[in-house]
């Protein structure tokens, strides 16, 4: 005999599974960023071709570009990685969590960081905190080629704005 399922065992199943949420930019964080990528058209499609410009195509012919990032106070040592290819016709995140080892070149590959309150109002897309203000601001500490960074900006702004997308509680760091 089957057992009938009502509302209430539903919301009390719910309500005390345990909730797992991952440390903001964390590597758990950085693999369910890497799906938010994957679900971006912005982030997939944009960067494909942005204005007659392939971002994902300019990567040394290595098949692949970085992005690390980090939360300033936590230190560089805690920094993530996306690992972002081309798959068909679609700038793809293949990898997210902790840095995998490959070398980051400042030519093709993006390092960012930012305060935690910077990094929620870019999560936020608040004014002045969007792709371009937080560059121009130094809101977002960044290494990698800047040039291309403004070519994207549309995708970049998608991009910076995951970091408000993506689920995770912001502990305090101790300044390394």
């Amino acid at each position: 005999m089957l057992k009938q399922i009502t509302l209430a065992s539903c919301l009390t199943l719910l309500l005390t599974a345990p909730v797992h949420a991952a440390e903001f930019m964390d590597a758990a964080w950085a693999k369910q960023a890497c799906a938010a990528w994957n679900a971006d058209s912005n982030l997939t499609s944009g960067l494909m071709d942005a204005d007659g410009y392939s971002w994902i195509k300019n990567d040394n012919k290595r098949g692949y570009k970085l992005v690390q990032m980090y939360r300033t106070a936590c230190g560089e040592s805690t920094k993530v990685q996306l690992n972002i290819t081309l798959e068909g016709d679609k700038a793809t995140c293949s990898y997210g969590g902790a840095p995998d080892g490959k070398a980051m070149d400042a030519s093709y590959d993006y390092l960012m960081h930012a305060t935690d309150a910077d990094w929620i109002c870019m999560g936020e897309g608040k004014f002045g905190c969007g792709a371009m203000g937080a560059m121009s601001t130094g809101k977002l500490k960044f290494t990698g080629p800047k040039i291309e960074a403004m070519k994207v900006m549309g995708p970049f702004e998608h991009f910076l704005q995951l970091t408000g997308k993506v689920a995770g509680t912001k502990t305090e760091c101790k300044a390394k």
